[in-house]
């Protein structure tokens, strides 16, 4: 079957061949909604995505190499493609206003998690460090679910071959994810990969991808890259909302964190005292404006690693910030994480900046700006002005400043 992705490409680029077309999209579709969706962690933003990476293919149908793996091939596309659907959504979310967020402080705390689920956020990173036959190789055998056999008359070698390949691969999944904390064995590891790395897109996914393949992926010509960042504009992404209820505002937006926000009055729970000094509008607006340059900050420091090997600045004197005119300025920001942004596990938690000192709000909470490795920030709160327990609840990480 996997032998003849390439034919079917070729029929489609030209015969113009629907059939075939929608052939491979059934092949594949959960095979790229599944890696969009670990990478992104939004079903929406997922569906997006898989439609992008087909417009691609759509595309490049009669220019992609006859010696090709089309599923390794799909892999990479989809986090070329997510990684810019993150970089599209962080930068509209800079130009959106935020409303003065406060962090929900009784999530329960985190049980004991399966290997998938320490697996699952690690995965595609893991993948991506491995060379391009070790990946096909894992890609085809767990992911797709083939035989020794199969996937070594893919991959042009014997089956023999193709286990100790495999085999070789897996080790090297292994050694990944203990240095970042998940012990287990490359049996394990194996079989938990095959039976949760791929799952079923929604019903109606494979048709409206195909239709919208077809209809945006002809006459386009360009590298992949070009091609990813095209077919990204061309997806309607979700807005967005905010709703205001009785004096609590939320805020939902695709790749963020929904938050409560009360502009004033005391908790009982936590038997904090209300700070007259300050109003709860003036503390709002002041807080608005803190979000908005610290998500400046970030995406400084992140076009600074874009354009220096992914180093992080060490300090403030390597960039100059458009977000330093006025409230958050070096003077009262600290570096939190440095070195390659490349070796971050988790974007999303990793803190890369925060405020030096925390500021109490009219209700007594106290607060602090955080700026995360992904481009976003947060206005946590803290019962007091020691922020040390609320960032281990809330699972934040730190890659250590290294001089």
């Amino acid at each position: 079957m996997l032998n003849d992705d390439i034919a079917l490409l070729r029929d489609y680029a030209r015969n113009n061949s629907e059939a075939a077309f929608a052939t491979l999209v059934a092949r594949h579709v959960n095979l790229v909604y599944s890696v969009a969706l670990r990478s992104v962690r939004d079903a929406h933003l997922a569906g997006e995505i898989t439609q992008a990476v087909f417009i691609i293919l759509a595309r490049k149908a009669d220019s992609l190499g006859d010696k090709t793996i089309l599923p390794g091939w799909l892999c990479r596309t989809t986090r070329y493609a997510s990684a810019n659907a993150l970089t599209i959504q962080r930068r509209r979310q800079q130009r959106e206003q935020e409303a003065y967020m406060q962090s929900t402080l009784n999530e329960a705390e985190p049980v004991h998690e399966e290997t998938w689920n320490q697996i699952a956020p690690l995965l595609d990173g893991a993948m991506e460090q491995l060379g391009q036959k070790d990946h096909d190789a894992l890609v085809l055998r767990f992911f797709e679910n083939k035989t020794f056999a199969e996937v070594g008359a893919t991959l042009g070698a014997s089956e023999d071959a193709a286990k100790m390949r495999v085999n070789r691969a897996l080790e090297k999944l292994r050694k990944f994810f203990t240095k970042r904390g998940v012990s287990s064995t490359t049996a394990i590891i194996a079989g938990t990969i095959s039976a949760n790395s791929v799952q079923a897109a929604p019903v109606a996914l494979a048709k409206s991808v195909t239709a919208m393949a077809i209809a945006k992926g002809a006459a386009a010509s360009g590298s992949t890259l070009t091609l990813i960042k095209g077919a990204l504009k061309i997806m309607a992404w979700t807005k967005a909302k905010t709703t205001v209820v009785a004096g609590v505002v939320l805020i939902l937006a695709a790749g963020t964190t929904t938050v409560i926000v009360k502009y004033a009055g005391q908790s009982s729970r936590m038997k904090l005292q209300p700070n007259p000094a300050v109003t709860a509008e003036s503390f709002k607006q002041e807080s608005l404006t803190r979000l908005n340059q610290s998500r400046q900050w970030a995406s400084d420091f992140i076009m600074y690693a874009d354009k220096h090997q992914n180093q992080l600045p060490q300090n403030f004197e390597q960039m100059n910030s458009s977000a330093s005119n006025e409230g958050l300025s070096s003077s009262n920001l600290e570096i939190v994480s440095s070195g390659n942004r490349r070796s971050i596990v988790n974007l999303q938690l990793t803190i890369l900046l925060r405020e030096k000192e925390a500021r109490q709000s009219p209700d007594g909470q106290f607060v602090k700006v955080y700026a995360f490795a992904d481009g976003h920030s947060q206005l946590v709160n803290s019962p007091d002005a020691d922020f040390t327990a609320t960032e281990k609840k809330r699972g934040f990480l730190v890659q250590p400043v290294k001089n």
